[in-house]
């Protein structure tokens, strides 16, 4: 396990009307006509935009060379004029120039970073190196320029422009207690795949006191246990606080023998007697509620109640 030094907490600056967005595509290209759409959507914000000299770059997988992405990703913390950087999409690539980011950089320019999937490695590192607040939310091309984007997902934006106390709204989605009690720290976490890549690098997530949220994509319930299997291996179970299961799509079996996906996820959570609460729509969903990450929460298991507290001053 490596050491994580705990970094003093950075919240970035609110967004107001007339500020500038920096968009990126730090993993794989996105879908050019969705991003072109979601333009529009910054504009009734009140936004203007600036896109990343290699957002439409393809390196097969890769939105461009490491370098390029690298690139964009500095120039947009360094440029005065962005005041918030936006990821297109996700995919696959960010682990690939974490080592490489300049994250004093990142500390000294400290901005609105949002995104989700394959962005966790990039929330994690940056969050563990720096102590910035980051934004776990939906994405523009993945998913605020679809032509159908879902007006609940867009209206949690809002919360980029003023500091407020996020609660769970208890309508959005059927809560299920796995293990009953309260449990408060430190928001982190996201995608299990990309959390559990972490381990054994220089960027290994620190789970201790913390509320871990998981959510994953596509993954059968195997794959599922392999990964919280080597979390609970790991220690990163133990450690934390309490539990929030996120949105697991897509995740059902492909094969007559299997394990549900209820089974895998209640069999490790319930070992650790932390507690945990699934069904939040957060993740790759829609609905999707954002939530910053690297702030304080509360858990409340037996009233189904998650609380967060403001990610912007």
């Amino acid at each position: 396990m490596k050491d994580v030094t705990a970094m003093k907490e950075i919240k970035p600056k609110r967004l107001q009307k007339g500020d500038t967005i920096g968009i990126i595509s730090p993993a794989s290209p996105p879908n050019a006509e969705n991003l072109e759409r979601s333009f529009s959507f910054l504009e009734q914000l009140g936004l203007k935009y600036k896109v990343g000299n290699h957002v439409y770059a393809q390196n097969g997988y890769l939105a461009g060379e490491d370098e390029e992405r690298l690139k964009d990703l500095h120039e947009m913390f360094l440029d005065q004029e962005v005041k918030a950087i936006f990821c297109a999409g996700g995919g696959y690539g960010t682990a690939r120039i974490a080592a490489q980011i300049d994250y004093e950089l990142i500390r000294n320019h400290p901005k609105i970073f949002w995104g989700y999937s394959d962005i966790t490695f990039l929330h994690t590192a940056i969050r563990q190196k720096t102590g910035l607040v980051t934004f776990h939310g939906p994405m523009l091309a993945s998913d605020l320029g679809k032509e159908h984007a879902d007006e609940l997902s867009k209206q949690y934006v809002s919360q980029l422009f003023e500091p407020q106390e996020l609660r769970y709204p208890e309508h959005l989605s059927k809560l299920e207690t796995i293990v009953s009690g309260t449990a408060e720290g430190e928001l982190i976490g996201g995608n299990l795949c990309l959390i559990t890549s972490t381990l054994g690098t220089a960027f290994e997530l620190d789970t201790k006191g913390k509320l871990l949220l998981l959510e994953d994509i596509h993954e059968e319930p195997r794959n599922v246990d392999r990964m919280l299997n080597q979390l609970q291996m790991a220690g990163k179970l133990e450690d934390a606080a309490g539990f929030i299961i996120g949105d697991f799509n897509d995740c059902e079996p492909k094969r007559d023998a299997s394990l549900s996906l209820d089974e895998v996820i209640d069999y490790y959570i319930q070992k650790t007697k932390k507690p945990a609460v699934k069904g939040f729509k957060i993740g790759h969903c829609s609905p999707h509620f954002s939530v910053p990450l690297g702030v304080k929460a509360v858990l409340h298991a037996d009233q189904k109640e998650f609380i967060i507290e403001n990610g912007v001053i």
